[in-house]
């Protein structure tokens, strides 16, 4: 098994008869005010779905103009944190490793703690910060961050998935704020149907944006990048 994934989330047990797959557990915490605090991005996904190379292009395509940070989450490494510094995207002091020791989806829902307080170090070394990325690890489609911890949240799904994921539901895809279909270049490599995935992507999610993209047709992420812009100008509102 794959250190990302997570016993108890598969399908070795049965559902009651009125289980709703795409319904999402009492979130513990709430909402807060983004009055004198920067603003807080989620970034969650299946493993492999490319959340950390989203996360790159956000900050190429951000960081000159939005004062921002990371923060990422790994069960037991800080890989993901080594990845965005090997890559240069933003000063080394900018991002944070949380190592959750658990199921990903512990730190970003259960427990935020974590997170809040590498939050909190970003904002003290640097003043004025405005944007905190918080990549989750990988995990299941059921994987959302608590409000508590994110402003908003965008989840983010691959082709090589096959393009039955966005049917499939789950709160990842259902309510997060942003769903991201990354990997289209891929899409006839692997014999996903794009018209068809995104359909059901739209199907599921009623007005929520749907976004396709490659990084490697567009290493910048221009149209998640227009998004978060237009998040940070709307604000937090409690």
């Amino acid at each position: 098994m794959r250190p990302e994934h997570c016993r108890g989330h598969g399908h070795g047990h049965s559902h009651p008869v009125n289980f709703d797959p795409t319904a999402t557990e009492p979130d513990p915490f709430s909402a807060e005010s983004q009055h004198g605090r920067p603003f807080r991005l989620g970034i969650g996904g299946p493993v492999g779905s490319g959340k950390t190379a989203l996360t790159a292009a956000l900050c190429r395509a951000l960081g000159q103009e939005i004062n921002l940070a990371v923060v990422t989450n790994d069960i037991y490494t800080t890989e993901d944190a080594d990845f965005l510094r090997k890559a240069g995207v933003l000063d080394t002091d900018r991002i944070e490793a949380v190592q959750t020791g658990a199921c990903p989806h512990t730190a970003i829902r259960d427990d935020i703690t974590a997170n809040l307080d590498a939050v909190d170090r970003l904002a003290e070394r640097h003043p004025g910060l405005e944007l905190v990325i918080v990549e989750s690890g990988g995990d299941n489609l059921t994987a959302v961050f608590s409000r508590g911890l994110a402003d908003r949240q965008i989840f983010v799904v691959d082709v090589a998935g096959g393009d039955k994921v966005p049917r499939k539901g789950g709160p990842g895809v259902t309510t997060a704020d942003l769903l991201v279909i990354n990997k289209i270049d891929l899409a006839e490599l692997v014999g996903a149907d794009m018209a068809v995935m995104v359909a059901d992507a739209h199907r599921m999610r009623g007005d929520l944006p749907v976004i396709t993209q490659s990084l490697t047709r567009t290493p910048n992420a221009p149209d998640t990048a227009s998004w978060v812009r237009e998040q940070l100008k709307v604000g937090v509102r409690v």
